[in-house]
């Protein structure tokens, strides 16, 4: 009797809760590779004889400095000596490891939107597939990006976030005298969120909102707050007779 009952029970927790497929992510040997790869045709701004490193090598090391924690040039010095062997296996470092200073002088030329696009190119290599995955954007401000000389207001980004991966998987300013809403469509066709589901707060809960996830081959899940009377209605009273007839006409799980 007993081991029915169990058996039964297992089997009501299967049906009900379906297993999703863990994200397939890349090889460690694969992201290596591409890490090298995807960095290495960046317009390299300085000029010929103060190329004593070479600019891969610096981007690379910033990046996985980064990735440990690094918030400052003189983090990303400290970073290079802990690893300094392993680094030597992974990079070219003709004339070793570059220093500090190194690092600050190429990251004030290096043109920050090709930067932004071999990092999105190597981030879609860490995540092969995505079907299945809840991605949810979202807005923040930059702490410390307010620039007191120039008057400048800080820096707002969007981001997509593979939540199973907890990685940020593209990322995309929102301009000076714009919103967020704006930025969306541009971050969305960064991605290929085929048999994704996409969370947005309310600033995205739009029409066409809903047509550009739809058209990306989508399933979404959006904020509705009473400042969209018509739709709240709508959507409060549908709930009220599905529940109502305890929705026997409504395809749910």
């Amino acid at each position: 009797m007993s081991e029915g009952f169990d058996t039964k029970s297992a089997e009501t927790k299967t049906s009900f809760l379906p297993q999703r497929k863990p994200t397939e992510v890349a090889s460690i040997g694969a992201t290596q590779q591409s890490l090298v790869d995807d960095f290495g045709d960046i317009k390299d701004p300085r000029v010929e004889r103060t190329k004593k490193h070479q600019l891969p090598d610096i981007v690379i090391i910033a990046i996985l400095a980064a990735i440990a924690g690094a918030q400052g040039w003189e983090d990303i010095e400290n970073y290079r000596f802990s690893k300094q062997q392993w680094l030597q296996k992974c990079l070219a470092l003709p004339n070793g490891i570059p220093l500090d200073d190194t690092f600050r002088r190429v990251f004030e030329f290096i043109n920050p939107e090709e930067l932004n696009r071999c990092f999105l190119q190597w981030v879609k290599t860490l995540v092969t597939k995505m079907k299945g995955e809840i991605i949810p954007i979202d807005g923040k401000a930059i702490r410390g990006s307010y620039d007191c000389n120039r008057s400048s207001s800080a820096l707002h980004v969007i981001s997509a976030l593979a939540s199973q991966q907890n990685l940020a998987v593209a990322q995309r300013k929102v301009e000076d005298k714009s919103n967020e809403i704006t930025a969306l469509p541009t971050l969305l066709e960064l991605l290929d969120t085929t048999g994704s589901i996409i969370t947005i707060d309310v600033m995205g809960t739009q029409t066409e909102m809903a047509k550009k996830i739809i058209d990306k081959k989508a399933d979404y899940v959006l904020a509705l707050k009473e400042n969209h009377r018509t739709l709240y209605h709508q959507v409060e009273q549908g709930f009220k007779q599905a529940s109502a007839q305890n929705f026997h006409s409504v395809d749910v799980s």
